[in-house]
C-alpha cells in the first residue's frame, strides 16, 4: 500500500507472485473505500441476515432428518410392513 518496494522486490522478498500482490492491493483499496463509505457495514448486516437464514434452514433440515429417521426405524422394526 505504501509502495515500499517494487512488485518484483516484494515478490522476491515474500515469495508471492507479483500478480497476486497486485490483486491483493486492489482488493484492499476497494475494501477501504467500502469501509469509509458505509457499504462494508451494510454488507456485514447482509451477511448476518444470511447466517440467520442458514441457521434456520439447518434447524429445519435437522427436524426433517430426525422425523425420517424415526419413520425408517419404525418401518424396519415392523419387518417392512405398513402400519
Amino acid at each position: 500500500m505504501r509502495e515500499e518496494g517494487s512488485l518484483a522486490e516484494l515478490s522476491s522478498k515474500f515469495g508471492v507472485n507479483p500478480n497476486v500482490i497486485s490483486k491483493w492491493k486492489k482488493q484492499a483499496l476497494r475494501s477501504f473505500k467500502d469501509i469509509f463509505s458505509g457499504k462494508a457495514e451494510s454488507h456485514q448486516m447482509s451477511n448476518e441476515a444470511q447466517v440467520k437464514a442458514l441457521h434456520a434452514k439447518i434447524g429445519e433440515l435437522t427436524i426433517e432428518k430426525d422425523f425420517l429417521q424415526e419413520v425408517q426405524e419404525k418401518f424396519a422394526h415392523s419387518g417392512g410392513k405398513r402400519w
